[in-house]
């Protein structure tokens, strides 16, 4: 924890804001203050600030995934609580986005540090060239000296292309930054084997893999009601986050500089896989399936234990409605998913392609159907 330098710090809605919505300046500006000092070099003996901006010498980058979109818009729109249906959450979270990055941008500025938003979906990283740009656009940042404010893009979003929840959103972040550390910030000091509140329960100082949390009940941590996660989403983004290589920290906002100093706080999640360095951790835990192809026997063993392309000749059936691009689930005979990936053809194209070889499709339709439906580099098995 204390060697790690890149750094990825999740800061949920009921640590920004008031229980019956808007900002709280005080919160937020005592989050930047800890991350400010620790960028800074205080308290690790490693220096200030380059005359760019950037971190001393052996010095740290943040990039802080924040919620509170949504909730700093429930005031000044008149809401007395969050909305359910969706076009009013965006609504919300159009007038919030801009007040949350705004109040960042202001704190910030006090220790003259700058900030840049990033707002994302899941469309912009599970698809090949935005990811590519995504993954620019903060590398970029980080290079000049600005702290990214990552948030999903909750104005524009649908229910098919969200996150679901920003605990997520930060784990598959850190995998895209290639981070050395996530920080998830709760209102709770840590994964507890039972309810916080009840007597008798303790806090969990470490996991090694999903063996150390059997028999452990899991529940929600908020308590506001201006967010969405609670403690399932977290451990799932834990889960997320260090099959990926990038080991966690679970504690509560106010335990921020111990965690980002890597002083013993909270929950420690030790890393259960090796780093990869692309994108079908995204494509896995962030795209929400627009239709489904049903493959034969041969071709789940094709794809799931040699790693091939999908071809037209082991296809079944398909269902839905999708375009070329979108994601779709890969299901065996008994339905059940096999993998996922991104299909090369529209949904009404598949029906004239289904258990023939490319080179009859080339013969009958043109050299453009002589190709998969679904690439392997487009493809991941799920567990």
């Amino acid at each position: 924890m204390a060697a790690a330098r890149r750094i990825v710090v999740k800061v949920g809605s009921s640590s920004l804001t008031t229980a019956a919505g808007g900002l709280d300046a005080d919160r937020v500006d005592a989050l930047v203050d800890v991350l400010a000092k620790v960028l800074d070099g205080d308290g690790k003996g490693d220096g200030g600030r380059d005359g760019d901006g950037k971190g001393g010498a052996g010095g740290k980058e943040i990039v802080l995934v924040s919620s509170g979109a949504i909730a700093a818009g429930l005031a000044p729109l008149g809401l007395d609580r969050r909305p359910r249906d969706l076009a009013r959450q965006q609504a919300a979270a159009s007038v919030g986005q801009g007040l949350l990055v705004a109040r960042y941008t202001a704190s910030f500025a006090r220790y003259g540090r700058r900030v840049g938003q990033v707002l994302l979906t899941t469309d912009d990283t599970s698809r090949r060239a935005h990811y590519r740009n995504a993954t620019r656009t903060l590398d970029q940042l980080l290079a000049m000296g600005a702290l990214p404010i990552v948030n999903e893009n909750d104005t524009v979003a649908t229910d098919e292309i969200r996150f679901g929840d920003n605990d997520r959103l930060a784990a598959l972040v850190a995998h895209l930054v290639r981070a050395d550390l996530l920080v998830l910030l709760s209102d709770v000091d840590g994964l507890y084997d039972g309810d916080p509140r009840t007597p008798g329960t303790s806090r969990i100082d470490e996991v090694r893999g999903p063996e150390d949390l059997d028999g452990v009940s899991i529940g929600s941590a908020g308590r506001s009601g201006v967010g969405t996660g609670g403690m399932v989403t977290k451990v799932e983004a834990a889960r997320i986050a260090t099959a990926a290589g990038v080991p966690v920290v679970l504690t509560s906002a106010s335990r921020a500089g111990d965690a980002l100093l890597g002083r013993h706080t909270g929950t420690f999640f030790h890393r259960t896989g090796r780093r990869s360095a692309n994108r079908l951790l995204w494509l896995a835990h962030a795209s929400a399936p627009r239709g489904a192809l049903t493959l034969d026997d041969g071709a789940v063993r094709a794809v799931v234990e040699r790693r091939t392309s999908l071809l037209p000749a082991g296809i079944a059936a398909v269902e839905g409605e999708f375009t070329a691009g979108d994601p779709v689930e890969l299901r065996d005979t008994r339905g059940r998913p096999v993998a996922r990936g991104l299909v090369n053809f529209d949904a009404k194209e598949i029906p004239q392609l289904i258990g023939r070889s490319t080179r009859d499709l080339a013969r009958e339709l043109g050299p453009a159907y002589e190709r998969e439906v679904v690439h392997r580099d487009d493809l991941v098995v799920l567990d």
